[in-house]
């Protein structure tokens, strides 16, 4: 298959998915769509060429596209270590199926991201790459970079049994649940519905903390508020109905992240 002819398909399939949820036929102007990529590293030089691919080369570039802010992250706690993890926001799904041609059409990135995208087998860049393709949820539209100063991340994915327990999971949020967060304390950076990716149906968001003490105490508040016990214990809410497992990761900022 030619790379346009998918990237025709690719689209296709996302706004699909996107009028199943909540009928929003021109969501792909109101809202963003993100890539989410995990690089799974060995511990050793890939690190810190990893990190300087980043900073000097790959966020430039898509920020010459358009695409920002753009965040990049090491995974602290979680399954697999070392892990990093760069969110790329964009304004449609074609843009960021695009985006590794059009980075080769950069001469200012070709010569910055020499040394990762030429790594020979014998000293390879990485060990793989995994990457999301999601939409933003129609009541969290656009990233939210928090303030500068040091911060922690946490990454939280919600798998569901069936895609109809997983529209009233993405439901739940839109209509009620993120504005329960935002009152409590909690700080979104991003939500997002997972039009192509492994482990579907799923959705994963994102919250930002100053540390582990202010996570548990602003989880603490949450779980406590009247109106969020009073949602989660509404029948079609259940947990157990809508969500078969949960992912949760904490990450750190790596040079150069946007987020």
């Amino acid at each position: 298959m030619e790379r346009r002819d998918f990237v025709t398909s690719v689209i296709a399939m996302a706004g699909a998915a996107l009028s199943v949820g909540d009928g929003l036929a021109m969501a792909s102007s109101a809202r963003e769509f993100y890539q989410l990529r995990k690089y799974a590293l060995q511990t050793g030089p890939q690190l810190a060429l990893v990190q300087n691919y980043f900073e000097h080369a790959l966020i430039p570039a898509l920020n010459r596209m358009g695409m920002a802010p753009v965040g990049a992250f090491k995974l602290d706690i979680g399954p697999e270590t070392p892990t990093y993890y760069l969110l790329i926001p964009a304004s449609s799904v074609e843009a960021l199926a695009m985006v590794d041609l059009r980075l080769t059409e950069d001469a200012e990135f070709t010569k910055a991201s020499a040394a990762f995208w030429g790594a020979p087998a014998s000293a390879p860049a990485f060990v793989r790459v995994e990457s999301w393709l999601m939409s933003a949820f129609a009541g969290w539209p656009k990233i939210v970079a928090p303030k500068s100063e040091k911060r922690i991340f946490q990454l939280r994915t919600y798998e569901s049994a069936s895609y109809a327990a997983h529209i009233l999971k993405v439901q739940m949020f839109n209509e009620a649940e993120i504005g329960i967060f935002v009152r409590t304390g909690l700080a979104p950076v991003f939500f997002g519905d997972t039009l192509i990716g492994s482990r579907m149906p799923s959705l994963t968001y994102m919250l930002t903390f100053t540390d582990v003490a202010d996570l548990n105490a602003k989880w603490n508040v949450f779980v406590n508020d009247p109106a969020w016990k009073e949602l989660s214990h509404r029948p079609q809410y259940a947990d157990g109905e809508i969500v078969s497992n949960i992912s949760n990761l904490y990450l750190s900022p790596l040079g150069g992240s946007q987020i």
